[in-house]
């Protein structure tokens, strides 16, 4: 077939790669994201990979961090949440009230119950007032039926009916997710009603360069579980491709560094991913993604993703000093070598005798607001344009009036981003990076010395000195965070979560606290640590002599996630739920509805075939060619006290394997 062309979007670079099908790297390219027209950004890396394809490009398959990271930083379009069947109490349960924010919600009869019978009529008349009260205010909408896994009646026709009413995309909770939780598959929902837009954009941009080139082959793109999906499959559950940019790093990671057992640590300018090979396999989260501190229902690689990055914000405090993350901002040392007049701006507020508040920081679009600029509040609108042509630091933006609530909405939808101080501009300070304006870079580091002085009376030291300090918290919050990740699920952390005791040991075994009298901690990682991503050369030996283990740094490791993208291949999995009837039937639950039989036996053989049929069926239509299915039989079983078995539930998983057609 040729060559296969891999794309990774991140928050900070687009990255660019071709492999030939012996996974042999032809060529690579980064350029940087461009928000406000991704195919900007990525045109940039294409065109610098396509000078290496000796051979016609016959794939290409898209990664991307871009729906982590607008679920990290609480970005992404609104939406209406309509809620069948459940009561306001859902939102106190798995913190749904808190996903969900300012976005509309709706209550509507209807759902159903455990076993799949109507536990009351669909309110079709309500859902339709509820549409006429927010179509005109929402991109999208979601919709999570009471036991919809067990029966999804009720979500199609809702689905139907606003289809037919706004155009707008709808998003359902029984096609992604077939486990019973109601507040996890509503949240799961409602962050892939979010992203629609935001893959429809990545896809669509993707799509215009290959027109433009003349390539007419397959568009994939990587699912949260390092497996590939085509655009088309993709752009109906885009919630499926959170963690699509960190499962494509550690299928990277793998093929690159070339070791079975690791901690693969991938670090963006936006956020860090951090993850386990065990065996060559990447591990899998076993009851759903968490992202942004919200557990998802989304079938995903086990990964740990942080606000910590090359970017990250840099945050005054008085203990300490300062706090790293969670949101990204654009560099100062990367603002000034690309935008004239901003190192001459910082030079001025450097200068000025009375340090002003917001010096140092600027705004700048990103990219234009859905429905145009007349969707914005009047507030909006102005700073809106102020920044029509080009950058403009916080002093002049706020020398009027503040308006901080106004740039804060602006920033949290994504429209407009914020420059500043980062790791990067520290790594500039010390001469580690060279790539843009150092001299920006040491102007704010000496303003926040400055403002630390001011505000809360502490020295920070000389620029070199602040900067080395930030690299060193990188190094220590990085070494924490794969230590927690390694120590997920295990007695140290049943629940992913490690106990207040077990991690003060762990801050203590890398130098975050002050030792213990008496007893001396040390930890230390068995697995070599794998780093990958932009930073990785300048903060993956950091980090792994806090962890006490080797730094492993693969070649093209800044490309990874897209040498990952082109080598995963297409995994769909299906499944199958039994339940007990009345008069000893049974009843088979799938996305697609309802079966009863009369046997337990039959009701085994129904939902197995049933399960391989769907899941091969998925996979032909993800684009996959000589397709392998498997299915797994598990039963919850109790006993009478009598001694005597009781079938509570049965689950069939189908699994259907298979490289990408003609690749």
């Amino acid at each position: 077939m040729g060559l296969t062309l891999g794309i990774d979007t991140g928050g900070t670079y687009t990255d660019a790669v071709l492999v030939d099908k012996t996974g042999h790297v032809h060529s690579s390219a980064k350029a940087l994201t461009s928000h406000d027209d991704l195919s900007r950004g990525i045109g940039e890396a294409f065109d610098g990979v396509l000078a290496g394809a000796a051979e016609p490009i016959g794939l290409v398959s898209i990664s991307t961090t871009l729906a982590t990271n607008a679920v990290v930083e609480g970005e992404g379009q609104r939406v209406a949440l309509i809620l069948i069947g459940e009561g306001r109490e859902v939102l106190e349960r798995g913190d749904l009230g808190g996903a969900v924010g300012r976005d509309r919600v709706e209550f509507v009869a209807g759902g159903h119950d455990g076993s799949g019978s109507e536990r009351a009529p669909f309110d079709s008349a309500a859902l339709e007032a509820a549409i006429e009260r927010h179509a005109d205010a929402v991109s999208a909408f979601a919709v999570a039926a009471r036991f919809a896994v067990r029966n999804p009646a009720h979500e199609r026709r809702a689905r139907q009916l606003i289809a037919e009413r706004t155009g707008l995309p709808v998003s359902c909770g029984h096609q992604l997710s077939g486990a019973l939780d109601a507040p996890r598959r509503a949240l799961t929902a409602l962050l892939n009603a979010r992203l629609i837009p935001l893959l429809t954009d990545l896809i669509g941009s993707v799509r215009g360069l290959l027109q433009t080139h003349g390539i007419e082959v397959p568009l994939m793109v990587v699912r949260g579980d390092g497996s590939l999906v085509t655009a088309e499959l993709a752009l109906q559950a885009p919630v499926e491709t959170i963690l699509s940019g960190p499962a494509a790093s550690l299928v990277g990671a793998r093929h690159l560094a070339g070791e079975p057992n690791a901690v693969v640590f991938d670090m963006g300018g936006t956020t860090s991913d951090i993850g386990v090979l065990d065996n060559g396999e990447p591990r899998r989260h076993r009851e759903g993604a968490v992202i942004g501190g919200w557990r998802t229902r989304v079938d995903a690689v086990e990964v740990h993703t942080c606000g910590l990055g090359g970017d990250s914000e840099i945050t005054l405090a008085f203990a300490p000093p300062f706090h790293i993350g969670p949101h990204r901002l654009i560099p100062l040392a990367q603002l000034a070598a690309r935008v004239p007049g901003v190192l001459e701006t910082l030079r001025a507020q450097a200068e000025n005798v009375v340090l002003r508040e917001h010096a140092g920081r600027f705004a700048v679009r990103r990219r234009a607001p859905i429905g145009g600029a007349d969707a914005l509040s009047r507030s909006q609108r102005l700073l809106w344009d102020r920044l029509a042509d080009g950058p403009l630091d916080l002093v002049t933006l706020f020398a009027e009036q503040t308006r901080q609530r106004a740039l804060d909405r602006l920033v949290e939808q994504g429209i407009v981003g914020l420059a500043g101080f980062t790791p990067t501009d520290a790594a500039h300070v010390l001469g580690w990076h060279t790539l843009w304006s150092a001299e920006a870079a040491t102007l704010g580091a000496s303003m926040l010395i400055r403002a630390a002085r001011y505000k809360w009376g502490r020295d920070l030291g000389t620029p070199q000195a602040l900067s080395a300090r930030i690299i060193d918290t990188v190094g220590e919050d990085g070494a924490r965070h794969a230590f927690m990740t390694a120590l997920a699920d295990s007695e140290v952390a049943p629940d992913g979560v490690p106990a207040p005791g077990a991690r003060a040991l762990v801050d203590r075994a890398i130098g975050a606290r002050p030792p213990l009298a008496a007893v001396d901690v040390g930890i230390a990682l068995r697995w070599p640590l794998v780093a990958i991503g932009a930073p990785a050369g300048a903060y993956g030996e950091v980090i792994a002599r806090r962890l006490g283990t080797r730094c492993v740094l693969p070649p093209y490791a800044e490309v990874a996630n897209a040498v990952g993208a082109v080598i995963a291949g297409v995994v769909q999995r299906l499944t199958a739920t039994i339940t007990p009837l009345a008069g000893e039937r049974f009843r088979v639950h799938t996305a697609h509805g309802i079966s009863t039989l009369e046997t337990l036996e039959q009701a085994w053989a129904w939902a197995e075939a049933e399960a391989e049929r769907l899941a091969t069926r998925q996979a032909e239509l993800s684009g996959a060619a000589e397709i392998a299915v498997a299915s797994e039989r598990s039963a919850t079983i109790g006993h009478a006290d009598d001694g005597s078995e009781i079938f509570f539930e049965g689950v069939v998983t189908a699994t259907a394997r298979g490289p990408v057609l003609n690749a």
